[in-house]
């Protein structure tokens, strides 16, 4: 979850990693430092905070040299302090090391290295990585870091710098993403392409069990036994101006008004005139045809995309499916056999459950389909077919235009499975292709009505509780709308189906709840209502997001947020959108840093 930047070439290597941990800030900010080699000397500037507490004492205390590794940390091991901030480093300050992933065995190596005398200053299970280097090195700083790494039980990306080789820079990845960038003259590390995109597109993305060393014209890729591989590097489609704010004074506000666009590009990209073009690889579509038991399995947010895909693949393609979260999946022993296909969702594509959930399903002789945002990442890579949700970056460790994409993928998935196996009758197939046309617009106009939420956060950001009701195919907007709540805004905020309230949680309703109730008109309307009264019978404070022009609703709510008349399989898309903007006003008003969220990393690479 942390994140990684090397670099090596003529550029002053503070500023260049400076700015790449601003890119990377998303993937932990309990504490940054920065070791470069300057005039044959390891010099190591960290601090514990937020990256621009390293700025402060770097204006103080400012780097020189070409050469360097910078680090921005989520704790795992070791509570967040000056001290456990990475780089760290041997005990003659020659060796410096910046690792993303948990080291297992660290206690057992840590013992042995104090026994051979080796001096520890930190808590952190990282800091045995420089000293098993240092002990193995004997003129090879490549097959010191061979022979370490053998040694280490656990996850591990790192970048690895000594004085001794002051002219290369060493990468290593093990079930933790790390990154090449190829630039003219110039090498760089890092754990995600937002850090290398100001300086190259060319990357080449390393997989579990190789290492790379980089000089300032040249870069070699080899295996942990030492044996040379070839790659080629990759164009990336993103551009370094993706990655800036662009006028809004967050990216999570940036991201949230470019989901029609989002959306758009998808359209455009899966549906032509009247066809659907998302299953075009004849092989997936044969297999989804054949398939009668599929199982999603995600984290977080992408879960939530995935149990509304449940609801649309057995409304729709009349497939039995079922969702687990990542974490449980790969522990539960679910039954799994050749009719089963599983379904892996990731923002990232980094995502360290479901990663494993692949590799279970994959070692069971299963088929895997994943639906991710970044290219080439870890969980594409490693399953059977992918299908590319086309977000571009998100930055916001809170995720919005992914889900929306993924809602939109799994919509479109389910469409068309259902076509070809001839459950959609062809006007009802018509009339959803010509709504999914106007779903940008829709959508646009729910952004405009932006006034209309700032109004509710208003009245409603010093509550510390809040209650989300869904029901059917917006129960899952409902566990949404709290998650993004709580994410940023620290709220304590709960997500129920509506129609399982009066078995429990309904004892939590009284004067003081907010209790957002997610019914636009879809057909368990009349049943959502019926639970709003028992809502507002308890002295609720209701806030209903319904469609346009729905009265009844209105007559009994406190405040109503609406949403344009869509079929009932979009209304997900549109409905999340007003819960996103909530979340972010009510978090901006309680004064909350919107895009780093404490204790959260964007991209949840270790277990």
């Amino acid at each position: 979850m942390c994140g990684i930047v090397g670099y090596l070439g003529d550029k002053d290597v503070d500023s260049v990693i400076l700015v790449g941990l601003e890119k990377l800030e998303y993937r932990g900010y309990d504490s940054a430092g920065i070791s470069a080699i300057h005039r044959g000397k390891l010099i190591t500037r960290k601090k514990m905070g937020k990256l621009r507490d390293l700025y402060s004492l770097m204006d103080g205390k400012p780097i020189k040299g070409n050469l360097g590794i910078g680090h921005t940390r989520w704790a795992t091991h070791g509570k967040p302090s000056d001290n456990n901030a990475h780089p760290h480093t041997d005990c003659k300050d020659e060796i410096a090391v910046a690792h993303n992933g948990i080291i297992e065995n660290f206690q057992e190596l840590r013992k042995e290295l104090i026994e051979k005398g080796h001096k520890f200053s930190s808590e952190t299970d990282s800091e045995v990585i420089p000293h098993l280097i240092e002990e193995y090195y004997e003129g090879s700083l490549l097959e010191a870091v061979l022979k370490a790494i053998k040694r280490l039980k656990g996850s591990f990306a790192l970048a690895i710098i000594s004085s001794k080789e002051p002219d290369k820079l060493i990468g290593v990845r093990k079930d933790s993403p790390l990154i090449l960038g190829i630039g003219d003259g110039e090498m760089l590390l890092a754990s995600d392409i937002p850090a290398l995109l100001s300086h190259t597109k060319r990357i080449v993305t390393l997989e579990n069990g190789e290492i790379a060393v980089l000089t300032k014209n040249s870069w070699e890729i080899y295996d942990f036994d030492g044996n040379k591989i070839e790659k080629k590097p990759k164009v990336v489609e993103w551009d370094a101006g993706m990655i800036e704010k662009g006028g809004y004074p967050h990216f999570m506000l940036k991201e949230i008004h470019e989901q029609p666009k989002v959306i758009e590009a998808n359209l455009s990209k899966y549906l032509r005139a009247n066809e659907f073009l998302l299953l075009k690889d004849t092989n997936l579509r044969r297999l989804l045809l054949n398939k009668g038991h599929i199982i999603i399995q995600a984290a977080g947010t992408s879960l939530h995309a995935g149990m509304v895909g449940k609801y649309l693949l057995e409304r729709l393609a009349k497939v039995r499916t079922e969702t687990d979260y990542s974490s449980e999946f790969r522990y539960r022993e679910p039954v799994m056999d050749s009719d089963t296909l599983v379904i892996a969702i990731s923002q990232s594509g980094e995502t360290a459950d479901t990663l494993a959930g692949l590799r279970l399903a994959k070692q069971a002789g299963l088929d895997v389909l994943s639906i991710v945002n970044v290219v080439d990442s870890s969980i594409a890579r490693e399953s059977d077919y992918v299908i590319y949700i086309n977000a571009g970056p998100e930055i916001g460790v809170a995720s919005t235009k992914a889900y929306t994409a993924q809602l939109l993928i799994l919509i479109l998935l389910s469409l068309e499975l259902a076509s070809l196996k001839g459950y959609l009758p062809e006007d009802e197939e018509e009339n959803i292709i010509n709504e999914l046309r106007f779903l940008p617009s829709r959508m646009r106009q729910v952004l405009k009505d932006e006034r209309m939420i700032i109004d509710i956060a208003e009245n409603y950001f010093t509550s510390n509780n809040f209650m989300f009701l869904g029901r059917g195919i917006n129960y899952p907007t409902a566990l949404e709308g709290a998650l993004k709540l709580k994410e940023i805004s620290y709220i304590h905020a709960t997500g129920y189906a509506a129609g399982e309230m009066k078995h429990g949680p309904i004892a939590l309703v009284d004067k003081d709840l907010p209790v957002v109730i997610v019914n636009p008109r879809t057909s368990v309307y009349e049943k959502t209502l019926s639970n709003m009264m028992e809502v507002k019978a308890r002295g609720g404070r209701l806030i209903s997001l319904i469609t346009e022009g729905d009265k009844e609703m209105l007559e009994f709510s406190d405040k109503v947020i609406t949403i344009p008349q869509v079929h009932e399989i979009l209304t997900p898309i549109l409905s999340v959108i007003p819960l996103q903007l909530l979340a972010y006003h009510i978090a901006v008003l309680r004064g909350c840093d919107v895009d780093k969220p404490r204790n959260l990393a964007k991209s949840v690479t270790v277990e």
